[in-house]
Formats: C-alpha cells, structure tokens, sequence
C-alpha cells in the first residue's frame, strides 16, 4: 500500500510489530496509520519492515527495469512494484515487484478496490534486513496463496533464489547450464542472476532481449492474445 495512499485519521490500538491479526482488520488498522508507516500481514502476524537501504533499491529498480522491459513487448502482462496485495484471508503484502497475467487473459489476480487480490503469478523480493522473512513467513505465504513463481535477490552475500511452483509447493531451482534462469511462467524471460546482482543492466536487457526473440515468448504471445 503505498503511503500516500492512506488518510490521516486515527484509530485504537495502531498496528504493532508482531500482532496477531485477521485481514480486515489489519487493513483498515493500516489505513489508519500516518504516512510513511510500512506494514504487511504475513500469515496472520504483523511486520513492520526497517527503512529502506540503498543497497536493497539497487537490486529492486533492476528487477523492476527488466520486468517492465518484458512487459513492453509481452501484451497482456504487467508489471507493478510495491502494490498492497491481498493474497487471502491471512496475509496483505507489499512485494518489491510481481509480474502478473492480466484476468481478461486467465490470469489469477483481480481488482480489489484500489489494491490487488489474488496471487501474483511471478513475485521478488530482495531480502537484506528481510532475510529471515522472505524465505520464511513470507515464502509460505506465497506459496499457500498460489504464487507460481519466486525469486529473492539476497545481499552480503549477493544471491539469487528462484522458486518454482511444482506440485503444490515451492520447489528452488538452480540456473542452466549458461547461467541463466529462464522463467516457466513467462517463456522469454530470461535472467542473468550474476548481472542483476551487479546492477548491469546494458547486460541484464541484452540477455532478456535474446529471450524475447526466441520461439516460445512468440508462442506465449499468440496464447495471450487468442484468451482475450
């Protein structure tokens, strides 16, 4: 949710790190909160992540830089960084970055209110002080909701952890043989994890511009486009 978007008023008792909350509650205790109070309700506890470093925007405007690149030329996706995102009756999250289907295409999002419901089909996150959480509380909680895709950008030390939805649960799997991880949500995104992690991104769109060209992304448009 972003901060802006909340009034200020106030309501009792304020949201404290560690509640135990159902969602509707949480929601609107956040809305209530004064600007620049960051929140999220993972599996029925409240977080409330530190200030944001400037290590953790690196690695986050490169993902959002190659997920919008792929949105660009992918019609019936879209991109959307920090957006609240209701995910069912336990957790309301904030992921860094998500890369969904649009619903006219059988996505699995929705419109709810101003925010998002549903679960992303591809979410990062870039975990530093969030370790813990992003591939603890907050892994499960993607995983329950139907998140199909996962990556965390970790830092010191750098790392990449893409997850891989399989048979109901979260399964990590390791880059090619080249290097490379290449989506089985998205064909044609393909990620270098050692350049977003370097925060190259001449080198991050050259690699995902060999994947938009092949075979599979042209077949994954024509899908999209004969569902609307």
């Amino acid at each position: 949710m972003s901060t802006g978007d909340r009034p200020e008023r106030k309501i009792e008792p304020p949201l404290v790190a560690g509640q135990r909350l159902d969602r509707p509650t949480f929601h609107e205790r956040y809305e209530a909160m004064p600007p620049g109070v960051r929140a999220e309700l993972i599996e029925g506890i409240v977080y409330m992540p530190s200030p944001v470093s400037y290590q953790h925007m690196r690695k986050n405007d490169a993902a959002i830089i190659v997920l919008g690149h792929y949105e660009r030329f992918t019609p019936g996706v879209e991109m959307i960084g920090s957006v609240t995102t209701m995910l069912d009756g336990e957790s309301e999250v904030q992921p860094d970055a998500l890369l969904r289907i649009l619903p006219e295409c059988g996505g699995q999002t929705y419109a709810e209110g101003k925010y998002l419901g549903g679960a992303p089909e591809l979410v990062v996150e870039v975990a530093h002080s969030t370790r813990a959480t992003d591939l603890g509380p907050k892994l499960r909680a993607y995983e329950k909701a139907g998140v199909r895709e996962y990556l965390v950008a970790m830092s010191e030390p750098d790392g990449l952890h893409w997850h891989v939805r399989r048979g109901g649960k979260f399964v990590k799997v390791p880059p090619g043989d080249d290097g490379l991880h290449r989506s089985e949500v998205f064909p044609g995104l393909w990620l270098d994890p050692q350049r977003l992690l370097a925060r190259d991104l001449n080198g991050l769109i050259a690699m995902l511009d060999q994947g938009l060209a092949s075979p599979e992304h042209a077949a994954f448009v024509e899908r999209l486009a004969g569902s609307r």
